[in-house]
């Protein structure tokens, strides 16, 4: 019975070693690859949603800056953060987009109803 707890104990070790959490380097790629996502669907034209974008730009700056200086952990989370500002940058370009649309939609039926009458 012991050595079966202590197989398990081995075996759960185990595989929280194999989950570990990704290197710096592709941290920073995914957030910059965020950025660019938000950047092509045109962030920067949605106020809003522009000021997500510079935030996250400058928190990835910022991120590098903390790595060089050895502050690996402050770096991660400043990277999750510069992430988060710009996928919120590229779901608010989306929903403006959306709006915009919506509103040409509906003044287009309101269009179409004024001639039926």
């Amino acid at each position: 019975m012991r050595n079966a707890v202590i197989l398990t104990l081995l075996g759960a070790s185990a595989a929280g070693c194999a989950a570990r959490t990704p290197p710096f380097s592709e941290r920073v790629f995914a957030s910059e690859a965020m950025i660019r996502a938000a950047e092509e669907v045109g962030a920067e034209e949605v106020p809003p949603a522009d000021i997500h974008l510079c935030l996250a730009r400058e928190q990835v700056e910022r991120a590098r800056r903390l790595s060089a200086e050895g502050v690996r952990d402050r770096a991660r989370r400043m990277l999750l953060r510069a992430q988060a500002d710009a996928e919120l940058a590229l779901a608010l370009t989306r929903e403006a987009r959306a709006q915009a649309l919506a509103r040409e939609a509906v003044a287009e039926v309101g269009s179409i109803h004024q001639r039926l009458r």
